[in-house]
């Protein structure tokens, strides 16, 4: 179990990134969704140790996270947002690099992990080629496979599927949600659909801040009843935000599909089953409307 309590953090040139954030997050997929500035990276790269929070505490397990580093460091696998490698590099060369820093010594040892981590993650058939000719999935299923250099039991990755095409996404996941059984995973990213495929448990990060916590399911039930579609054309889009609370819209064949959310039925919209991008549009939202008020 991994658990925040009260972790802040404010830069040096006084930016708030992170305000009293509270979390216990068990074994499993975690996803942590919020949009690009919402302080996900931040919160990462504090769990990660490369960064103390200026107010706070973390444990995982018995390990007291910012007393104790480098135990923490000792069973973390991290892949962060922006991953760089030495890219003229083989693959194999690369993690056998890798896990001699992790403390992998022993060359039969060592061999056996780098034999199984490129096995595991689909990149045995390009062992000795350069990371610099990999896509950008094979570049992120390598990342994965560094991260699980010497068997972490907190594994951290930080948008991993952002820019991938559909084929490289599903197997990046599928890959992720293999590996979360056992460990706990944070998945840290703004898409939504990747925390609905993957995660039995969520929260939604804005502002620096916790806005929502618990399963997608249940989330999903707190706003049945309650989300309405209209389509319009794109000319009434400013009409419909003025009467009503909009929480999402897109374009589809030349018209605007209008998501509002309302206790009661607006005249012209018909029900729809609310999704996790709904209870995600509604949250950010509400984060939103006292700035909107005070503005006004």
């Amino acid at each position: 179990m991994l658990e925040l309590t009260g972790v802040s953090h404010v830069y040096p040139n006084g930016t708030r990134a992170l305000s009293d954030v509270t979390l216990s997050i068990p074994k499993g997929m975690f996803g942590l969704l919020g949009p690009n500035g919402a302080g996900k990276s931040t919160l990462m790269r504090t769990i990660a140790c490369l960064q103390a929070p200026t107010a706070g505490s973390i444990r995982f397990g018995d390990i007291d996270v910012l007393a104790e580093p480098d135990r923490l460091r000792r069973t973390l696998g991290y892949l962060p947002q922006d991953f760089g490698v030495y890219p003229r590099i083989s693959a194999y060369q690369m993690l056998d690099h890798m896990a001699v820093l992790k403390g992998v010594n022993n060359a039969k040892d060592r061999k056996e992990v780098v034999e199984h981590l490129l096995g595991q993650t689909n990149l045995w058939a390009v062992r000795g080629k350069a990371i610099a000719g990999f896509s950008g999935g094979m570049r992120q299923r390598f990342g994965i496979a560094q991260a699980l250099i010497g068997d972490p039991q907190l594994i951290i990755v930080d948008e991993p599927t952002a820019g991938l095409d559909p084929e490289e996404r599903n197997r990046f996941l599928n890959l992720l949600a293999g590996i979360g059984e056992n460990v706990v995973v944070i998945l840290s990213t703004h898409i939504v659909d990747d925390v609905a495929d993957l995660c039995p448990r969520m929260a939604v990060l804005a502002q620096g801040r916790v806005q929502l916590e618990g399963p997608p399911r249940d989330l999903i039930r707190s706003i049945d009843g309650r989300v309405w579609q209209r389509t319009v054309p794109h000319t009434q889009l400013a009409e419909m935000q003025e009467r009503h609370e909009v929480i999402s819209h897109r374009f589809f064949a030349g018209e605007i599909v209008v998501h509002v959310l309302s206790d009661t039925q607006p005249e012209g919209f018909a029900p729809v089953v609310g999704g996790l991008e709904d209870v995600y549009f509604t949250t950010l939202a509400e984060t939103r409307r006292p700035v909107a008020a005070a503005a006004a």
